[in-house]
């Protein structure tokens, strides 16, 4: 019973922070709706017996938003001394998300504890003898192969992509020219100067 109970829940509080993450029109709480996000999702992981996905989920994902939130932070022109002076007024807003969030993972582990939810025989367990790790690495580098090198070349793209946006021309430094390098021979850089008795060097 409790495993139905939390799963309506994690089951609403996700789409009700996706649906947040997309109608914020700042930043910085679209972060914070997308944090919550995945940490609901993470809480579905742990119920249908899926440990390893979630503390994935809650390990990498929240920590690639806390990236995601620095380069937004780099990106725009935040006043941080208005975020400094505004801090008292979220600090129990902060303080009961936090305890929130604390209910739902002992909520979780609690539902955890009792089984994990039945999905009416739609999902193929794996025998108790495979543990999930090794259930999900077959999955993925046998019958899902092509799908997870094509999302690693997504991420690869948007990486590259991100990196694009953010470079900036500088006008104080000066830019390297590789190929003027490579052509440069040591009679164009080096001089033999022969100085007379006395003579000091001539540039």
């Amino acid at each position: 019973m409790i495993q139905v109970f939390v799963f309506y829940l994690f089951a609403t509080l996700v789409i009700a922070s996706g649906v947040m993450t997309i109608a914020s029109r700042n930043p910085v709480h679209s972060v914070l709706w997308l944090i919550l996000a995945f940490f609901n999702a993470a809480g579905l992981f742990l119920l249908i017996g899926a440990e390893f996905l979630a503390f994935l989920l809650v390990i990498v994902y929240v920590g690639a938003v806390a990236v995601l939130f620095l380069f937004v932070v780099m990106m725009l022109d935040v006043d941080f001394a208005a975020l400094r002076a505004g801090f008292a007024n979220y600090l129990f807003p902060g303080l009961l998300l936090a305890a929130a969030l604390l209910a739902e993972m002992v909520a979780a582990l609690l539902a955890h504890g009792a089984g994990a939810i039945n999905l009416g025989g739609r999902a193929a367990p794996a025998g108790a003898e495979v543990s999930n790790i090794q259930a999900l690495g077959r999955m993925l580098y046998t019958d899902y192969l092509f799908i997870f090198e094509a999302a690693g070349l997504v991420l690869l793209v948007a990486m590259v992509g991100a990196i694009v946006l953010t470079r900036r021309k500088r006008s104080d430094v000066r830019p390297q020219n590789v190929s003027a390098q490579v052509r440069r021979r040591p009679k164009d850089a080096v001089i033999n100067m022969q100085p007379g008795v006395g003579e000091g060097m001539k540039l």
